[in-house]
């Protein structure tokens, strides 16, 4: 059965007139009436009385009532396919570290989806191995994270930096002081997240280097929950100071001292080969880079933004 002729029959429905149809329709009165012969063929039925006035027949009525719904579910279906090569819908799986994904993607997302309603977007969040080996698999289009630690199929395109501060209860020792040494941390309980956490890899290396680890530390498996267990006075924490906002009731923040600067660049990480991006997952990207690398201007934690192979 022909779409097009079905769309033929309703607007001849419409007019009660073949000319009136031919003409919107930009054909010969005789190609319509054709596609109507075809259709009726096709249906085993005749739709259209012939000789004037004009009428359907009993299964013609039948037949506009209940194609009609076909009509409009074709006409929305093209329109949805029209946006999806244009990169306007379709669905994009992003995956997301801590503490991008509740501080920064919210925003972001929000803000994309404004422009682009009819595009689905699917977050998933973990860590940076778990999510590098998601989009190898092509679990995950793409993914906002730390740079990799393997994975030489991949590309990680470095678009900002997390810088670390001090948390501490407001009553402890420490928070008398407008700055925080590294070798304060080797006197004081330090609370850090979980092994698979780039972030911690970060600070106990550089607590390494220094010649200052801790030796009393207490493990947090959530990034988010770590700023409430220094709330609660089990000790302090050097993590990225965008997961600290909004501070806990009963704790302040601190800088690093001896001009030391510890922070951890982020960015995107995609296939170097395989499949390429989708439409839609390619206007995200663009969205994503740009909005992220325009906020690192404005805060001085710019990178450069060249791709690199990871590992």
């Amino acid at each position: 059965m022909d779409l097009k002729a079905i769309k033929t029959f309703h607007l001849i429905a419409k007019y009660e007139s073949f000319i009136r149809a031919a003409e919107e329709l930009n054909y010969s009165p005789s190609a319509v009436t054709m596609q109507i012969r075809k259709l009726e063929s096709d249906l085993g039925v005749t739709l259209i009385e012939r000789g004037k006035p004009f009428r359907l027949t009993e299964a013609g009525r039948l037949f506009r009532e209940q194609s009609l719904p076909l009509i409009r579910h074709m006409e929305q279906l093209q329109a949805i396919m029209a946006d999806w090569e244009t990169g306007e819908a379709g669905h994009v799986r992003l995956g997301v570290t801590e503490p991008t994904a509740s501080h920064r993607l919210p925003r972001l997302l929000k803000t994309f989806l404004e422009l682009h309603p009819n595009i689905r977007i699917s977050v998933d969040i973990a860590d940076t191995p778990t999510l590098a080996d998601r989009v190898l698999r092509g679990e995950v289009d793409l993914a906002l994270c730390s740079s990799p630690d393997t994975g030489e199929e991949l590309y990680y395109e470095a678009l900002f930096r997390e810088p670390f501060a001090v948390l501490l209860p407001e009553h402890h020792p420490l928070a008398r002081k407008a700055s925080i040494d590294i070798r304060d941390f080797r006197e004081h309980r330090l609370l850090v997240t979980s092994t698979t956490c780039p972030y911690r890899r970060k600070l106990e290396m550089t607590l390494k280097d220094a010649g200052n680890v801790p030796t009393d530390v207490m493990e947090i498996g959530s990034m988010s929950a770590l700023k409430h267990y220094v709330a609660a006075g089990l000790g302090i924490a050097l993590a990225p100071e965008i997961s600290l906002e909004p501070l806990p009731r009963g704790t302040v923040v601190r800088p690093l001292g001896d001009g030391l600067s510890i922070d951890m660049a982020c960015g995107m990480l995609y296939p170097k080969t395989g499949a390429p991006f989708t439409r839609a997952a390619a206007r995200l990207y663009r969205f994503l880079k740009h909005e992220l690398c325009r906020d690192a201007w404005s805060t001085g934690g710019v990178l450069d933004v060249s791709p690199t192979g990871s590992g």
